[in-house]
């Protein structure tokens, strides 16, 4: 009996050294499966699970570029001069609605005084040009991609006969100027192939035991003993615990296929509507800085929408009439390459803007008011303070 502690350090020591070695309460080894590297398959398909399909040659999977539109079969129509604008005269508000914009501003500052809304003297009050000019261009874009998933018995129907092109591939009609998205299943180019990631077995070693389906005992670190020469109770001496994710199995099933052993793999259209839009804000001498007009709604005084818009002419603004050659030119050249144009939108809005000026405590001030919304802006508030939480 004297020699047994001498025997279960030697034990300890060999099992330190050894780590595939686990002692049980008797001094030998355990029975264990040993640790084995975790079979990972490739996180991508292999170029050789695709097959060749007349029309799609340059699909890969996890998508590609935007598939060019192919000319058209018909001469597009051309676009017609938009409708005449009508004459309109600045809208301008009065000094009650300038009044209570200033208040109900002030009251939405917690560190702002209410006097100066309350006591101020308007002094003036000047409205100003303000426009707005924004074309939209709703194109449609296509792309493809390889894609699988677990097979259980879809249709096969590859090489079946020729798929058809992507941009002959039916889809919804979009709403104009609305953001969409299809994905479509391509006819004709779905097969079946072996699961590359568990190479066709349905199931892949465990990551977290290493394919063991045991793992180093927490309690005894894998020793099999506690305290000296006490057995370890929670593994009973065996030094390692069943793992937990793989039930002891050492596998799990595949993630990929679902255990199914093969996938479906086949080629899929994504389909997007997208309207891009570009404003162009015209600089008005207020002094207002033009980042404000992008929050709020202006007066409509021109709409034009149809195939292809045709710039603006004869507008009485020259900065607005260059702005819409511009951005017409822009758009054309930009998204008719990538993309099959649907319908484009020009629009002009008479943004109001009234630069106010008003007296308080025998100095003036000014502050302004501007878009449908009556916002204001008044970056010199005269009476200000510094607040405290409690």
């Amino acid at each position: 009996m004297e020699n047994q502690p001498l025997m279960n350090n030697q034990v300890r020591n060999y099992g330190i050294a050894n780590p595939g070695y686990v002692p049980t309460a008797e001094g030998g080894p355990a029975m264990f499966a040993p640790p084995a590297a975790a079979a990972q398959g490739p996180s991508a398909p292999p170029a050789s699970m695709f097959d060749s399909v007349p029309g799609y040659e340059g699909t890969v999977a996890g998508g590609g570029g935007f598939l060019p539109p192919p000319m058209p079969a018909h001469p597009v129509p051309q676009p017609e001069p938009g409708p005449e604008q009508p004459h309109w005269n600045i809208p301008s508000i009065s000094e009650d609605t300038a009044r209570e914009a200033f208040a109900l501003y002030a009251s939405s500052k917690c560190c702002y005084s209410s006097a100066p809304a309350k006591d101020g003297v308007i002094t003036n009050m000047e409205a100003f040009n303000t426009y707005r000019y924004r074309l939209e261009t709703f194109a449609e874009t296509r792309s493809t991609e390889w894609s699988h998933e677990p097979y259980h018995g879809q249709p096969v129907d590859a090489f079946s006969q020729p798929p058809p092109g992507p941009w002959d591939i039916p889809a919804k009609t979009p709403s104009f100027f609305q953001d969409d998205k299809q994905v479509i299943k391509v006819p004709y180019t779905s097969s079946v192939k072996s699961c590359h990631v568990c190479l066709g077995m349905g199931r892949k070693a465990c990551k977290e035991c290493a394919g063991a389906g045991n793992k180093v005992c927490w309690v005894c670190n894998g020793s099999g003993y506690r305290h000296g020469n006490d057995r370890c109770g929670h593994c009973n001496g065996r030094g390692r615990d069943n793992c937990n994710h793989c039930h002891g199995q050492g596998s799990k099933q595949c993630d990929t296929c679902h255990g199914k052993q093969q996938l479906l793999v086949y080629i899929n259209l994504t389909v997007k509507w997208k309207n891009n839009s570009d404003s162009y804000v015209v600089e008005q001498l207020s002094g207002l800085q033009v980042d404000n007009l992008s929050k709020v709604s202006g007066k409509e005084l021109f709409r034009d929408s149809q195939f292809m818009v045709y710039p603006i002419l004869g507008f009485p603004d020259p900065a607005v009439v260059s702005a819409a050659q511009r951005l017409v030119n822009e758009h054309q050249n930009k998204y008719s390459q990538t993309s099959r144009i649907l319908q484009q939108r020009q629009t002009i809005e008479l943004i109001p803007v009234t630069k106010v000026t008003y007296l308080w405590k025998g100095k003036s001030n000014i502050y302004f008011v501007y878009g449908n919304e009556f916002k204001v802006n008044a970056d010199n508030y005269p009476a200000t303070c510094c607040c405290t939480v409690m």
